[in-house]
């Protein structure tokens, strides 16, 4: 249904002053939510020479690539013989936030070509399509025309320019540009923090995050994704608790985001039901990313059946979600409630994924499905587009393994069209494991240690296999192989979530500040065990 205003589109007479046009249509195009709406602005403009106003133009462009199309609002642009700097900023902004960075480069390069002159619009969305194409030289270039036409204190063009060496690999020439500000507003300190967290310098994103003069949601959210996607999901909720308690920033989705990653890498399931009822507070409940990554953490914080009544409250679903739940299914080893859920995907007409794949195979694995799992995999490409990718193969390994077929996991190894990657090796060593084949977990092994001769794990995987067949001159022998490799034990570790407070444990890691207590509680339980017949505890190892 149009909205009501449109219909005075039609009411105006040739009397109309010009005034009232411009006035009516530059209010109705604010309001655009549809393509009909768009034909209807842009015919009433044509009929009455309207779309010869540079601003009403540009307002007409950039309601097009808002609502999503971007040909349309450069076929527009490109009809117009004469346009001023406003209009190729527009058009250069729609395109770069398209998608098509290599046209927003070209259109800026013709806005001199033409006789006009960038101003301080052009450059921030030049820099950003610059950004997105990761071309240092381009930047580079942009740079020295910023200088030239002396824009080189304008802090937007700075902003910009701090992105894109950011994006650039050029974090070095980003901090000297951020030094060289004098005045810094919090929009430019967000862009040097966030430049740190997409260079992995967690240590000065911090260093930075805790000099800042004011912060907003922005500069908190950088931060806790960075930790985040780190896998330093303990420093990401310190960063998330500090926002709610020093107060004046209400976290939005993006930082909800990144908090519940943290959960689900950690187990905090106390935060997660947290977010969780904030979410429905705030109205989130609608988006369908924050959704599913509270489907996520519920399935990883051990919670499966809220993860999937979330998922059932859910309206509208992706294919991210119903992936999200099948993979949550196979984690707990619910493998036939995650091949029902595929097959429910499937009446629905969403179509899988490769990430799909992962986990539904892994689902297979699980629900000592095997023949089912060749089934899904030998389907993929013929029935489901999607080509098999190396951690498919890896899925088949696992799940020809568990089967016991380890034959047939060895030659899907040989005839597979990639290079074998650790995680292949790694799952025919646990897989020989598994079957206590020996000559088989050695193979393995010697392929494992081309791949990633310091990985401790791989030694300790085959060791227990000799263990559990006596070979204990093999034991031997490896233990020997890690001193001359320099392979270091990497100490296991686990965590806990007690009211609210994650603890971290660490083998032979003292530290903790009820360490006594723990370790009586324990001592106590090994005495239980052995009074019962089971073997004893071995702490620290």
């Amino acid at each position: 249904m149009l909205l009501p205003s449109w219909g005075h589109l039609r009411c105006f007479s040739s009397s109309s002053s010009s005034l009232s046009h411009l006035s009516l249509i530059s209010s109705l195009l604010n309001k655009c939510s549809t393509l009909k709406h768009i034909s209807q602005a842009h015919a009433f403009m044509l009929h009455r020479g309207l779309d010869m106003d540079a601003v009403l133009l540009s307002k007409l462009i950039l309601a097009c690539s808002l609502l999503g199309f971007t040909d349309l609002a450069y076929s527009i642009f490109k009809h117009r013989e004469c346009h001023d700097v406003y209009a190729y900023n527009t058009m250069i902004r729609s395109l770069s936030r398209a998608g098509f960075a290599k046209d927003a480069i070209f259109l800026f390069n013709g806005i001199q070509a033409t006789g006009l002159r960038p101003d301080t619009y052009s450059f921030p969305f030049a820099l950003k399509a610059a950004a997105h194409l990761s071309v240092l030289e381009l930047g580079q270039e942009l740079h020295g025309q910023i200088v030239r036409l002396g824009f080189g204190l304008d802090v937007h063009v700075m902003t910009g320019l701090i992105h894109m060496y950011s994006f650039c690999g050029g974090i070095d020439h980003a901090r000297k540009l951020f030094d060289g500000i004098p005045q810094r507003d919090v929009v430019v300190w967000n862009a040097m923090v966030a430049g740190y967290v997409r260079h992995g310098e967690l240590e000065s994103a911090r260093v930075l995050f805790e000099q800042m003069p004011e912060r907003n949601v922005i500069s908190w959210t950088a931060v806790i994704a960075g930790y985040a996607q780190m896998n330093r999901a303990a420093e990401a909720i310190e960063i998330f608790r500090r926002m709610q308690l020093e107060g004046g920033v209400d976290p939005d989705e993006i930082a909800l985001l990144a908090a519940l990653s943290a959960c689900a890498q950690l187990g905090a399931l106390d935060l997660g039901e947290w977010i969780h009822r904030y979410t429905k507070k705030r109205g989130f409940y609608k988006i369908v990313p924050l959704m599913n990554a509270l489907i996520d953490m519920y399935a990883k914080c051990g919670n499966i059946e809220e993860a999937l009544n979330v998922f059932e409250s859910m309206q509208s679903r992706s294919v991210i979600t119903w992936t999200i739940m099948i993979a949550g299914f196979a984690l707990h080893g619910l493998g036939n409630e995650a091949l029902n859920m595929f097959k429910r995907m499937e009446m629905q007409n969403v179509r899988p994924n490769d990430v799909t794949f992962i986990a539904i195979l892994s689902a297979c694995s699980h629900a000592g499905q095997t023949d089912l799992g060749r089934l899904y995999f030998d389907n993929m490409s013929s029935c489901y587009n999607v080509e098999p990718k190396i951690e498919h193969y890896g899925c088949m390994v696992d799940l020809l393994g568990r089967a016991g077929c380890l034959k047939e996991a060895r030659d899907l190894i040989k005839d597979m069209p990639f290079k074998a990657n650790a995680a292949i090796w790694g799952a025919l060593l646990a897989a020989a494991r598994t079957c206590g084949d020996v000559e088989l977990g050695e193979y393995a092994l010697r392929k494992l240690i081309e791949v990633e001769p310091h990985n401790s794990g791989n030694y300790t995987l085959l060791s227990n296999i000799y263990a559990a067949h006596g070979k204990w001159e093999g034991v031997g022998k490896l233990r020997k192989m890690m001193k001359v490799e320099s392979v270091k034990k990497v100490p296991g570790g686990s965590s806990i979530e007690v009211d609210g407070t994650v603890h971290e444990f660490t083998s032979r890691d003292g530290s903790h500040p009820c360490f006594k207590m723990i370790y009586e509680v324990l001592y106590s339980i090994d005495g239980h065990l052995r009074i019962r017949g089971f073997p004893p505890m071995l702490y620290g190892e």
